[in-house]
This record gives structure tokens, sequence and C-alpha cells, in this order.
């Protein structure tokens, strides 16, 4: 390399340091690099480790070590010198070295502190391979080790250093704790899995591709890293595919995933939608007439909302309605569905599709078969509902879950801890001896919450009653509970109310231990399908979508909307079914609310003082069991295998779990 060729890249260098030196006066940041020893100024750390050799990420060096040649560079490590300075003349000359034969062969020397790095040594060996947008700079590193605390940075940054003996990698940074096991898990690798040279090198090649499509839609803009969106993308493709697409496949991916990038930017992602929003009510059988031969809409009506004629609509199923009774009770909301809008929709049903790669594939099918709405009826289906989500950002994707942290999914689940609460209650006034027994299915989102709403309902009939918790996921519960002479169970609930003649919800047990159903709360998906439908063909998703874009959408709904209610056995009597009638009018007008009370939970903590309401958010994610409750939340290895996807996904601690490979990631 000539010198003019040097002195030439000088200038352009001296060019943008200048222009970083002003945009930064503007933004009144100062326009030099950070000086490590002002900022540790006064700041107790833990202590030094030597790193050794690294090659250092170009765009984390940031500052100097002291203040030195500070005011020779820009913030940028652009210079800042005249062309006729000596500092000029050092770094033109280490310019030519570096494009020459001898080259930049002496590695700078630096500190490291929260993932950034400071020169000690090396400033225009540093600023002269910026200056030519090299990926990493060689040198080495000492470290200087932060106080642990429980701010998010700090726990943020000893996830790093834990997971950077095994990868290596200074680039492979997240924002949040545990990301680094889910990315892991992601590549197919064990939880201690140590990168060999070959993996790091493949990695470090995709990031790069990466990062530039993720530049170019603003990325280097959020307060996240690039290994924060990439996990993200990941959760979609495989890393293969980074080098396999071409540079628009890969824009186009990424745009695929960018509202769950969003959404993962704000500190509460997801929207939690308690009731259908605003819109006249319909009869069953105005309903029915809408679906006829009435009038066609109007001009205008389909201008404001850009509605269609017709919804076509897939119902996706991992089992069949003849080997669940879960996927029954959809089912027969979809046929209710079809009765009450007829013409109105289109309905398909792709059943027993498992998950995974034969999951993929039906969501596809479905969409190449004109699918404009797709219902996923299980939790597990939804990394093909992202997938499906992602590539196809026209066709609207539900999963039957609770509060999945994705914005390009919508989740919907029903408040079944109301229906909980007036099943104890009755529990409370037909139990003589105030015990109780329930049957717990899962420790997942609203499980506790039905729990707690459950005891709370026994205590406002019989103060002294008791709950005794035992769970389905850890034994034969209810076989359990019959034995410990339990006269009142609250067993499983009710999939679908043509299943009555069976033990369901509240029972009764004889002195022969037979069971005898009482009262069981019970989903009616059929009214949740045709007021989501509804709020399609009459543009209110959409307004929905622009309220809360960036955030995550999951339904909610509860008695008021009909979606989940109690249905009452013939023997009970009319004192109790009047004591229904008020708790459930109560609990749909919202005058009522079981968790507006003192409460205390299992150590005797204050849980609440009565004087606010809960937010559906804490209700939908409490974690723990009010006095009164007897038993506790089972831990994840206690659980029986079969019940540990659906805790993965679902589980009130599912973010403590270590993922595993080859499991679907959140």
């Amino acid at each position: 390399m000539s010198r003019q060729e040097a002195i030439d890249q000088y200038a352009r260098a001296l060019k943008a340091g200048k222009k970083c030196y002003k945009e930064c006066l503007m933004r009144e940041q100062s326009p030099y690099p950070v000086v490590l020893d002002e900022l540790l100024a006064g700041v107790p750390v833990a202590g030094q480790m030597d790193v050794g050799l690294v090659e250092i990420p170009s765009e984390l060096i940031v500052g100097t070590k002291t203040e030195g040649r500070r005011a020779a560079f820009a913030a940028n490590f652009m210079p800042l010198m005249e062309e006729s300075s000596e500092f000029a003349f050092k770094w033109i000359s280490l310019c030519a070295a570096h494009l020459g034969d001898e080259g930049i062969r002496d590695p700078i020397r630096c500190f490291e502190y929260l993932g950034k790095f400071y020169v000690q040594e090396g400033n225009k060996r540093a600023s002269v391979l910026k200056s030519y947008g090299a990926a990493t700079v060689p040198g080495y590193v000492v470290r200087v080790l932060p106080i642990w605390s429980e701010e998010p940075e700090i726990r943020a940054y000893y996830d790093f250093m834990q997971h950077y003996q095994l990868t290596g990698l200074y680039r492979v940074r997240f924002t949040r704790p545990g990301s680094f096991a889910k990315l892991q898990a992601a590549l197919g690798y064990p939880p201690d899995h140590v990168w060999t040279d070959e993996e790091r090198q493949r990695f470090s090649s995709g990031l790069f591709y990466f990062h530039e499509a993720y530049a170019k839609l603003g990325g280097e803009t959020l307060p996240i890293t690039e290994a924060d969106a990439l996990l993200i993308w990941l959760k979609v493709y495989p890393l293969e595919k980074l080098r396999g697409f071409s540079s628009a496949e890969l824009a186009r991916s990424l745009e695929g995933v960018w509202p769950d990038i969003k959404a993962l930017v704000q500190g509460d992602p997801v929207e939690v939608s308690t009731e259908p929003e605003d819109a006249e009510e319909k009869t069953d059988a105005e309903s029915l007439a809408e679906a006829g031969d009435g009038p066609e809409q109007g001009l205008l009506d389909r201008l404001l909302h850009r509605t269609p004629d017709k919804l076509r609509i897939a119902f996706v199923n991992q089992y069949t309605p003849e080997e669940s009774d879960w996927i029954r009770g959809h089912d027969l909301g979809r046929q209710y569905l079809e009765a009450m809008l007829g013409a109105k929709v289109e309905l398909r049903s792709y059943d027993g599709v498992g998950v995974g790669e034969t999951a993929d594939a039906a969501m596809e099918q479905a969409v190449a078969e004109g699918a404009q709405v797709i219902f996923a009826t299980t939790p597990p289906l939804i990394a093909a509902c992202r997938k499906v989500a992602a590539q196809h950002p026209e066709v609207k994707v539900l999963n039957c879950s609770a509060a999945m942290p994705c914005a390009g999914v919508r989740s919907y689940y029903t408040r079944i801890y109301e229906c909980k609460f007036i099943t104890g209650a009755l529990a409370g006034a037909l139990c003589r001896d105030g015990r109780i027994g329930y049957v717990a299915d899962s420790p997942i989102f609203g499980v506790p919450a039905g729990i707690n709403a459950f005891a709370l309902g026994a205590q406002l009939t019989n103060p002294a009653a008791r709950v005794y918790v035992r769970w389905f996921c850890v034994e034969d519960a209810l076989q359990a509970l019959v034995e410990q002479g339990f006269s009142y169970i609250s067993a499983r609930d009710l999939p679908s109310p043509d299943r009555q003649a069976e033990a369901w919800g509240l029972c009764r047990c004889d002195g022969r231990r037979q069971l005898h159903s009482v009262a069981s709360p019970y989903w009616h998906w059929g009214s949740f399908y045709l007021k989501l439908v509804r709020s399609i063909l009459d543009g209110r998703w959409d307004a929905l979508a622009r309220r809360e874009e960036g955030r995550a959408v999951s339904y909610w709904w509860g008695l008021r909307s009909r979606t989940t209610d109690v249905l009452l056995s013939d023997e009970l009597p009319a004192s109790a079914r009047q004591l229904v009638g008020i708790l459930r009018q109560g609990l749909s007008s919202g005058t009522l609310s079981p968790f507006q009370r003192p409460l205390r939970d299992q150590s005797g903590a204050l849980r609440s003082d009565g004087s606010e309401w809960f937010t559906p958010e804490a209700i939908l994610q409490m974690d723990w069991l009010c006095q009164g409750v007897e038993g506790s939340i089972p831990r994840f290895e206690e659980l029986l295998p079969v019940s540990r996807r659906l805790v993965r996904l679902q589980g009130v601690y599912r973010d403590t779990i270590p993922p595993e490979k080859e499991e679907t990631v959140l």
C-alpha cells in the first residue's frame, strides 16, 4: 500500500471523526472516547482477571483506560488531529503497514468492563482497524469485575461471564439472564457444551450476516443486543439459514419476527385483554339471521373497515377429537361458530397434526389452502404458530394458551378461576366437616389462581374451610383424595357441557366412594370463537393491533363474555342455585372480585391489604398459594414426564427451567 493511499485513508477517517464530534455536541454528549478511570472513580469493584488474547468486536471498543490522548479521538475512535500533526504521521504509518507486507501484528492491550473495552496501549492501531471496518481487533484483555447485585445489567453480565467460558465469544451478549441456556437449546447443544473452533467460527459468521440485516431495520437503536434479536430469529429458523438466505430473504425473515423483537423491548411485553372489545352483542337468533342471505354489507362500511365478505379459518389440532376431550371441546366450538355465522365463514380442521415438522407442515398446508385465520388449540403448537406467523404475516394466528410472549401470535384462554370461586363457595356451604379435596392439573399460568379462588370461595361460606391440594401431574390425585375420605372434591373441569353425566368439577363422594358431579366449571369455546371472529369481521382486530403495537396480545376472558360458566347438577338445592346466581352476577358485572380482600400466602406474608384489586397479570402469574390451602406447588423435577412439555411452555416458573435441546424455546 502506498503512503498516499494511507494519507487518503486518514483524510476519510478525520472527516468521520469531525462529523461524530459535531453530532455528539448537538446531542449534548461527550465527543471523546469514554475514560475507564473516570467511569470507575468511586465505584467499588470485585477485582480483576486476565482473559488473555481475544478477538475483540471492534464496535465494543468505546474508550481508553486513562485520559492520555483522549482528545486525539472522537467518540467513534476516528482521529481529530490535523494531517500535519505528529499524531497523524504515526497514524498514517500504521495505516500503510496495515495493508502492506508487514501488517499490524501487535495486539492492543485493554481493559474490559461490563462488556465494553477501554484501550491502554494501541489506540492508533484500534483507530486504523476501525477505520477500515474491521470486525474484530486482536487484544490482550484484563477484565474488571463488578460487584454482584440484583441489578438487571449486573445479573446479565454475570450470566455472560459464565457462558463466555463455553463460547469464547464477546459478541454473544444478552440483556436478560438465562438467554444463553436458550441459545444452547436452540442450536441443539447440551447446556454445558463447550463450543469448538468450528462452531465458534460458524456462529460468528452467521452473526455477522445477521447484524447487517438487523442494522438496516434499525436494530442498533433498540435497547437490546443483536444476540437477543438473533435468539428470537432462531426460534423460527435454523442457524444454517443465515448463510443460506440471500440478503433479501434474510431481511424478509427478520421483518417476519420483528414484532417479537419489538415486544422484547417492552418492560411488560404481554397485553392481557380481559373482555371482548366494545361492540354490539347479538343473540344466537340474530347471529343465525345474519349468517343467512341478508342485505349486503354497505360500501361505506367495507371501505372503513376493509373487512372480507368471508373468512377462511383453519383449526389446527394436535390430537383428534376422538383422542382428546380438550380437542373435542374446541371442535364443538368450531361447529358452533359455523352454525352461528354460516356463509360468512369457511372452516376447515386439521386434526392429529402432532408437534414439530408435522405441525409445521399442517400450518403451511392451511395457508396454501387459503386460511386467513388459524386457531391452534394447544400450547405445544406455539413453535409452529411462530413460524407460520413470521413467514405469512398476512395470516392471523392464535394459540390456545396463556400469556405467550410472542407479538406475532395472539394467545387465548379463559378466566376459569371465576368459576372456581363459585364452586369453592358451594363446597364450603355443602361440606359439613370443612375438609375439601382439590385436584390441580399442572403448575401452569392461572392454575394457582384457580386454587386460591376456590379456597377463598370456600372461606366465604365456611370461614373454617381447608382445601387439600393434590396434583394430577404428579400422581393419581383424584383416587388419592377419595381414599383419604374427602366428602367433597374439586376434580378436573368439564371440557365441554355435553359431558355432564360424568364426574367433573366439584364432586360429592358417597359412602361407596362413588363420585357424583355437583357443579363444574366448563369452557364454551364456541362463544369465544364467535366473538373473536366478529372482531375480525368488523375491524376491531386491526384497531387492537394498532393500539398494542410492539406487545403480544393475550385474550383472557371470563364469565361476562360467556366463554366460561358453571354447569349445575339437578340434585343441587334451590338455595345453592340462588347462591350461584348471586355470585355469577357479581363476577360478571365486576362488582365482585375473589381477590379483593386482605390476603396472605401460606407463609403468612401479606399479599394484599384488600384496598386494591390485583391486575390481570398478577392473577395470571400467581405462583403462590393462600392461607387455608394445604399442599404446595410441585417442583419441575417432581412432575410426571408427560406433563413437563406443557409446564416448560406455560409453567408459572417456566423462566427458571433450564431449556433442553430439541424443545420449544420461548
